[in-house]
């Protein structure tokens, strides 16, 4: 059912059932999903009351059309809120963004089939073993893999029509004996065959099926006389045992089940997920979220449950948790064991949670305390989580870059760094470099609807403050996100209209958050700039060799990407590379030379 929210007393029509809520804004834009056990109720929350959080508030004014979609329980409402979620991305839903890629172990489905590690599950056609979040697992398990089995690991075509036709040479693989030599049909397809199903058992965790099948080929081939054979089917043995013995957590092999574990600190939720396949740890992984609004720690539970499920492609029926589920889900069975061999896991999963909360070591930076410091020297109403600060860099005006970097609680998140290049500015004018990059940088926010930091930091004192104000008065935001200006050379922290700095002992961890950020900023900023000059440099120097075309300038740079690479090599290799006559071009006209 669709309603129109213009519309006078919508909101009687709105059904009592438990649904999922779709908000539309006027160009019939999906903003957000949500669910509720009582649909009129939670969506007249919306409308009938002042909200504190900001966030919210911008919705409501946004939305012009809600649609409902009416279940027959909660816990069916709250799934189907997960899968319109991760279906279509609304910009005002927040939970389990995930921007990580693990490794995968693919298994290619060719006539000699290839094994190898990808990130890009972009091959319909192939099978995808994982994911596996510890990069040394993987790697692990392809160096056993290979080990064991004599596969190929080059990319070639090997249809039966292009071995027929005998285009290919053996390689290193094969003199090594790591491979067999399929490509130039040395090794039959059933033998090659063979060993895949094999591998296809370790990688889908049937250890303990793998060593029982070579154990009966071992017996056979013992009563066949066939002792070679017999031996290698032993040594797999024996190498899969100690893989085994290395990862196995219980002694059950036939434990197999997802473990799931939460643990809410404050608004967070932190989680563990696990998998165990034979009584083996092949899957581990600790993360947190913020926590929603209006949701019980049971509902969190399944919606991670379900999102991780789909995620990482799990078939397992058992799940366990130290969060008692009272809701069933047809086909699946949530546990909290009191005994054996499922307790010891499930303390497992809740140590590896304890770890990643736990305080820092030693020594460490205590990242929460910086910014909690830094929020109350600076006399804040919300902890600066998402800092950025901005800083400029020219030799007199030449070159004119500036950086902004980005500390999100109180750690750097390089991904959100930015350059910029001075477009409007000329000469060297720090203040007006100041105006132009933090306008542009928050009209580019404000355009993409994107959220504001909690803090702003300029590198620079009352000048440079007064020009970011400048820029921040004329977008309409100054005064929504406070500001401040720190000098560098006595730490001086400058505030918007107060004509006294704040000076804070060099001691405190608030400060020197600021002074991390400061440096980051300049380090950053500085690092582009000197690309900046030596592209620059590079470029005017071989462009402005008279006679030197454009063909001729690719032959130069492709052998000599800078003239300090072509001065420092010998005469001979010089013209061996570039031919004399285009050698003694450069020599006669290069500058530097």
């Amino acid at each position: 059912m669709r309603f129109n929210c213009l519309e006078d007393g919508f909101l009687g029509h709105i059904p009592e059932n438990p649904g999922v809520y779709k908000y539309f804004n006027a160009e019939n834009s999906l903003l957000y999903v949500g669910k509720a056990k009582n649909l009129r109720k939670r969506i007249s929350s919306y409308f009938q009351k002042i909200h504190s959080d900001n966030k919210t508030r911008v919705l409501v004014k946004q939305i012009r059309f809600i649609e409902t979609l009416l279940v027959d329980s909660e816990l069916d409402a709250l799934l189907l809120e997960n899968n319109l979620i991760k279906e279509n991305k609304p910009r005002y839903n927040i939970l389990l963004k995930d921007d990580k890629t693990y490794p995968w172990i693919c298994l290619t489905k060719e006539p000699f089939p290839r094994v190898f590690s990808t990130r890009n599950r972009s091959n319909a056609q192939a099978e995808y073993f994982g994911p596996f979040p510890k990069g040394t697992v993987h790697k692990n398990l392809l160096e056993l893999i290979h080990e064991l089995y004599p596969i190929r690991t080059c990319s070639l075509d090997l249809s039966e029509k292009t071995i027929a036709s005998q285009r290919f040479s053996v390689c290193l693989e094969y003199h090594l004996k790591r491979c067999q030599g399929p490509c130039i049909d040395f090794q039959l397809l059933t033998s090659y065959q063979k060993n895949i199903a094999e591998i296809r058992l370790l990688l889908k965790g049937k250890t303990h099926s793998l060593i029982q099948q070579l154990r009966r080929q071992m017996e056979e081939a013992s009563l066949s006389l066939e002792f070679e054979k017999a031996h290698t089917a032993k040594t797999k043995i024996e190498t899969l045992n100690t893989f085994h013995s290395k990862s196995a957590m219980v002694n059950d092999l036939n434990l197999n089940c997802d473990v799931l574990t939460c643990k809410l600190i404050n608004d967070r939720l932190y989680y563990n997920y696990c998998w165990v396949r034979e009584g083996r740890i092949d899957l581990s992984i600790s993360d947190k979220m913020t926590l929603p609004q209006q949701e019980s720690i049971e509902e969190l539970t399944i919606i991670l449950w379900h999102e991780l499920k789909l995620r990482y492609a799990s078939t397992q029926k058992l799940i366990l948790t130290n969060i008692p589920i009272n809701n069933t889900i047809e086909g699946f069975e949530f546990m909290t064991p009191q005994r054996g061999d499922k307790v010891k896991i499930l303390e497992f999963s809740i140590k590896n949670i304890s770890f990643s909360t736990a305080p820092n070591k030693p020594g460490a930076i205590d990242y929460g305390k910086r910014v909690a410091l830094l929020q109350e020297i600076l006399n804040l109403n919300k902890a600066p989580l998402h800092i950025e600060c901005f800083d400029n860099s020219n030799i007199q005006g030449v070159y004119a870059v500036a950086a902004c970097v980005v500390f999100k609680e109180g750690k750097p998140s390089t991904k959100d760094y930015r350059h910029f290049n001075i477009r409007t500015v000329e000469g060297p004018d720090d203040f007006a470099s100041m105006r132009e990059i933090v306008g542009r940088r928050y009209q580019r926010l404000i355009n993409e609807e994107k959220s504001l930091p909690d803090l702003i930091v300029i590198d620079g004192g009352k000048g440079q403050l007064s020009a970011a104000i400048e820029a921040l008065q004329g977008l309409g935001i100054f005064g929504k996100v406070p500001l401040i200006g720190l000098a560098k050379k006595l730490e001086e922290i400058f505030l918007p209209g107060a004509s006294d700095p704040l000076v804070i002992d060099h001691g405190n961890q608030g400060l020197m958050l600021l002074q991390h950020l400061r440096n980051e900023a300049h380090r950053f900023g500085i690092t582009h700039h000197r690309n900046q000059r030596s592209a620059a440099f590079i470029t005017s120097a071989w462009q402005n060799i008279p006679g030197v075309g454009e063909k001729s300038l690719e032959r130069i740079l492709q052998h000599y990407p800078s003239p300090k690479t072509f001065e420092s090599d010998a005469l001979e290799h010089q013209e061996e590379k570039l031919g004399k006559r285009l050698a003694a071009t450069v020599r006669r006209y290069l500058p530097t030379a």
